[in-house]
């Protein structure tokens, strides 16, 4: 029974057997990865830059915009370079690191938008104890638990599925690495239960938070209809609409790669089922937070204002400096 270990490499799942249209997933992969990058670094800059966001909203914010900027850079880069280069492998330690890595960023922001909705319901539901509860060092501690347990939620399943033996070939159902795909090439029975025992827990504690975000949105709109005035009413429900357009992005992609009826499974679905969990959120949550956030809007021209009229400036004193010397 040979150990994982032993393995030097693993075969991912190719997008298709011409290089045309291998091509046209490297392009495409490159639109959305500069996409997200885009997005979430000009959210990071606001954020970071404008004293108007230094809000327990804005703050949890960055770090979402941080663990998309992660997802993305883990799966990404890699299938593009296969794409390029119409190749399939990634390395052992390489696949490893990019299991520990996605499972790091998913987790992480899973508890960093149940950690938003909690805000939500503060900013709502008890608006008086809003400053007391979401004080500065509160928010923090709350950020590092999220960070801390998506480390220690990743590091486990890592360091479990990586100590399964293997001896079901080296091929890979997917593009990227996941725990699943590596659980079907194990021959350890022990060692499998062993890994669906530590999913199991995951997958109770992410129910636990989902269902800490129904509750909460529950007594949100209970609060929000209460509301008097038609206007306030107006105002609270799109306070809470990116996040819920966030969460519920995130959750349906998760769940339609992961509990879709195996009768329906075929390659097609299950590449661009994965797409849609692990890509297209990162690079679609910035614009879904910035088009009812007016003043991340404000900062966000600002930036883009100055970094035109930065390039502006360098590209004029370059003509003006080539002018000179002729």
């Amino acid at each position: 029974m040979p150990n994982s270990s032993s393995m030097a490499q693993f075969l991912l799942l190719a997008f298709s057997d011409r290089q045309e249209l291998q091509l046209l997933h490297f392009w495409l992969f490159l639109g959305i990865s500069l996409a997200a990058l885009l997005g979430n670094g000009l959210i990071l800059s606001a954020v970071a830059c404008d004293q108007h966001l230094h809000t327990p909203r804005d703050f949890f914010l960055l770090h979402l915009s941080l663990t998309d900027l992660g997802c993305i850079c883990t799966t990404v880069p890699k299938a593009m370079h296969n794409s390029l280069w119409d190749t399939t492998t990634i390395s052992y330690t390489g696949c490893a690191a990019q299991l520990f890595f996605f499972t790091f960023f998913i987790s992480t922001e899973y508890f960093l938008l149940t950690i938003m909705c909690y805000d939500r319901y503060v900013a709502i539901c008890k608006p008086l104890h809003y400053g007391t509860l979401l004080g500065s060092r509160a928010c923090a501690h709350m950020a590092a638990a999220a960070w801390a347990s998506g480390f220690l939620n990743a590091l486990l399943h890592t360091a479990n599925t990586f100590s399964l033996p293997l001896c079901q070939g080296n091929a890979l159902g997917q593009f990227f690495c996941e725990i699943p795909q590596i659980l079907k090439l194990s021959c350890s029975h022990s060692g499998y239960l062993r890994e669906i025992g530590l999913l199991v827990v995951t997958a109770c504690l992410g129910f636990g938070c989902f269902i800490f975000i129904v509750f909460s949105y529950v007594q949100i709109f209970s609060a929000v209809l209460r509301i008097p005035s038609a206007k306030g009413r107006h105002k609270a429900f799109f306070m809470c609409l990116p996040h819920l357009a966030v969460v519920s992005l995130f959750v349906s992609t998760i769940i339609l790669a992961h509990l879709k009826p195996p009768s329906i499974s075929s390659q097609p679905l299950d590449l661009g089922v994965s797409i849609l969990y692990s890509v297209v959120p990162p690079a679609l949550n910035p614009l879904i937070y910035s088009l009812r956030n007016q003043e991340l809007k404000d900062a966000i021209r600002k930036i883009i204002t100055y970094l035109i009229h930065s390039i502006h400036f360098v590209l004029t004193q370059n003509c003006v400096n080539e002018e000179t010397f002729a």
